[in-house]
C-alpha cells in the first residue's frame, strides 16, 4: 500500500488572508465531520463499523465540508450517505445512487435508514448500469466506498449487467465539477489478480483503478493508508466473516483537471 502522496504543493504564506481563510475552512470541515459522526439520527449499527471504516478520517481525506454537493455512488445502506448529508448541512445536498441488485441486498438497513422522513434533504436514485444519467458538473465530491469492484462483476441471475466501464466513468467524470474529487475506497486483491478473481472476491488490484481513472481523464491527486491491514490475505472474499471489516483496502483519491 502506498503512502500518502502529495497532491498539491502550495506555497507558504506567512499570515496571509489566503491562509488565515482556509485554516478557517479546514477547522469548520473539521467541526463538521466531527458533529456528524456524533448524530443522534445515525442507526445504532453505524457506530459499530466506525473503529473498522474510520469515517473521520476518510471524509477528511476527501475534503468534504459544509455547503458542498455529494454523490454518493452505490451508497447501499446508506452510512456514508448519511454522514455526508451532516456534514454539507442545509447548504449543501447529497445523492445517493443505487442500482437494482445494490438496493435488493441492503433493503432491510434501507428502510430503516429512511423510515419516517429520517434524512429527507437527501435525494435518493435508482439508476441501473450505464443507465444512469446524471447532471453534468454537478457535484464537488463523488464518493465509491467498497463498491467500484464491482464494476468487474456479472450476474444475469441478480440483473447485474455486464458494465461498460469507460462509459461510466465518463458520465461520472462529466458530472463533476472542474476540480472536483472521486474518492475510491476499496477491499485490496494482489497486483495482477485477473478480473474474474476480482469480481469473485469482492476486491480489486488499486492498479487497476488507477488505470480505469487515469484513462477517464482524472488525475490520481493522492493515496492514504489509512485503512491498510497487512495482515489480510487478499486471497479470500472480502466478506469472509474472519477478514469482514477488517480488510486491507485501498483509498485513492482522483480529482477531475479544474482546467480541460
Amino acid at each position: 500500500m502506498c503512502a500518502i502522496l502529495a497532491a498539491l504543493v502550495v506555497p507558504y504564506r506567512t499570515g496571509s488572508a489566503a491562509d488565515t481563510a482556509q485554516t478557517g475552512a479546514e477547522s469548520d470541515a473539521s467541526a463538521a465531520i466531527a458533529a456528524a459522526i456524533e448524530d443522534p439520527r445515525r442507526l445504532p449499527g453505524d457506530r459499530a463499523r466506525d473503529a473498522g471504516r474510520k469515517p473521520e478520517a476518510i471524509l477528511a481525506f476527501a475534503g468534504l465540508r459544509p455547503g458542498m454537493e455529494v454523490l454518493d455512488m452505490f451508497s447501499g445502506g446508506g452510512y456514508y450517505t448519511q454522514l455526508a448529508a451532516s456534514v454539507v448541512g442545509p447548504a449543501g445536498k447529497v445523492v445517493a445512487h443505487n442500482n437494482t441488485p445494490y438496493a435488493f441486498s441492503a433493503r432491510r438497513e434501507i428502510e430503516q435508514r429512511y423510515a419516517d422522513g429520517r434524512l429527507a434533504e437527501v435525494e435518493r436514485i435508482l439508476g441501473e448500469n450505464n443507465r444512469l444519467e446524471l447532471p453534468e458538473n454537478a457535484f464537488d465530491v463523488a464518493l465509491l466506498i467498497l463498491c467500484y469492484h464491482d464494476v468487474y462483476y456479472i450476474d444475469g441471475l441478480r440483473g447485474w449487467e455486464l458494465i461498460d466501464r469507460p462509459s461510466m466513468l465518463a458520465e461520472l467524470y462529466s458530472a463533476v465539477k472542474p476540480g472536483g474529487v472521486v474518492l475510491v475506497v476499496d477491499h485490496v486483491a494482489d497486483s495482477g489478480t485477473p478480473d474474474n478473481v476480482v469480481a469473485g472476491l469482492h476486491r480489486i488490484d488499486p492498479a487497476l483503478v488507477r488505470a480505469d481513472f487515469t484513462a477517464a481523464g482524472f488525475l490520481l491527486d493522492a493515496e492514504s493508508n489509512v485503512l491498510s491491514n497487512d495482515s489480510d490475505p487478499h486471497d479470500v472474499i472480502a466478506m469472509a466473516p474472519h477478514v469482514r471489516g477488517k480488510t486491507d483496502r485501498a483509498v485513492l483519491r482522483f480529482r477531475r483537471p479544474a482546467n480541460p
